[in-house]
């Protein structure tokens, strides 16, 4: 697996890490087998993946306390990247925007004990809290990279605007927002803003949250508590004007003696080497069909056949999902 920097700040990752929400949270499955999930994380890294990404919120707590199981011995090995901001330590732990640095605090101090770690190597801002000033909020994490609790900092789904003054206060090592062929949003704003001012770019839900990979024709397939049965994206005339996206990925994928989710994250791998998509699975055939992108190189004529692709149906979240905030 290729290395890449991953922004200016000094942190190397693996060009492909791996999404473990779904391994604990808000997927047909979550939860259902954690031995299991350990062996795919342990698998991702005999496959030369570093990059594992968690966050406080994914059960809650769950997710994080599984990676702190699964890298029990081997911390050194990896680069872990969580998230704070979405839960209220100093209310109830209920869901909710706090980037107080009291908050982050608390936040932070749940987050090494239950990864199992004296130090974390990239802490995003998981959503944007409008009652805190984000130069508050950056100087808070300010002073944890200097205690050495965290290494470096980064924000999730954070305007142009936001990205800047963050960085005017503490430089931002990466951004992480939805980006695959079917959530092309980032193109317009947000990846200028982080390529100039040297910040990296982390895709989360690359394979459009499992769609892209061609297996999900049905919400029907999924659990009842499955998220994405409340995804515009997967329903009604939405659904079916994403499968014909798929089937374009399906054809191009034909052609290239490739699986479609190959496909999608090797397109997206093409968009640039400042880039480390995080396709989630809780499979290890799944991850290895994932990893085995790295080495897909698609041709000018594919790549530009995929970039042609209509925008997808539907918004990205209904106004109710638990991952809208």
């Amino acid at each position: 697996m290729k290395k890449i920097s991953l922004g200016s700040q000094g942190l190397e990752v693996s060009r492909l890490g791996l999404g473990c929400m779904g391994m604990s949270a808000f997927y047909t499955g979550s939860g259902a087998d954690d031995a299991g999930a350990i062996r795919t994380i342990h698998r991702a890294q005999e496959l030369g993946v570093t990059f594992f990404d968690t966050a406080e919120m994914y059960g809650p707590y769950l997710n994080e306390e599984l990676l702190g199981n699964a890298f029990a011995g081997g911390r050194d090995e990896v680069v872990i990247a969580t998230k704070f901001g979405t839960l209220l330590h100093r209310g109830d732990g209920g869901r909710g925007l706090d980037g107080s640095a009291e908050n982050i605090r608390l936040s932070v101090e749940g987050s090494l004990r239950r990864l199992k770690t004296d130090y974390i190597d990239l802490y995003y801002q998981h959503r944007m809290d409008p009652g805190t000033p984000i130069e508050d909020t950056v100087g808070a994490l300010g002073e944890l990279i200097q205690e050495g609790k965290i290494r470096h900092y980064g924000l999730s789904e954070a305007a142009p605007e936001t990205i800047r003054r963050a960085h005017a206060v503490h430089p931002v090592t990466a951004v992480q927002t939805e980006y695959s062929l079917w959530s092309r949003d980032p193109e317009k704003e947000i990846l200028p803003t982080v390529r100039a001012l040297g910040i990296g770019f982390v895709p989360y839900s690359p394979l459009g949250r499992g769609f892209l990979t061609g297996t999900i024709r049905s919400v029907d397939e999924l659990d009842d508590s499955d998220f994405r049965r409340q995804n515009p994206r997967f329903e009604g005339d939405n659904l079916k004007a994403n499968i014909r996206i798929v089937e374009q990925v399906d054809a191009v994928a034909a052609e290239a003696g490739a699986a479609p989710g190959q496909v999608a994250l090797a397109w997206l791998l093409a968009q640039g080497d400042d880039i480390a998509p995080i396709p989630g699975t809780k499979r290890i055939a799944y991850l290895e069909e994932n990893v085995g992108a790295d080495a897909l190189v698609l041709t000018p004529g594919q790549l530009a056949e995929l970039s042609d692709l209509p925008a997808a149906a539907g918004d990205r979240y209904s106004d109710m999902s638990p991952l809208n905030k």
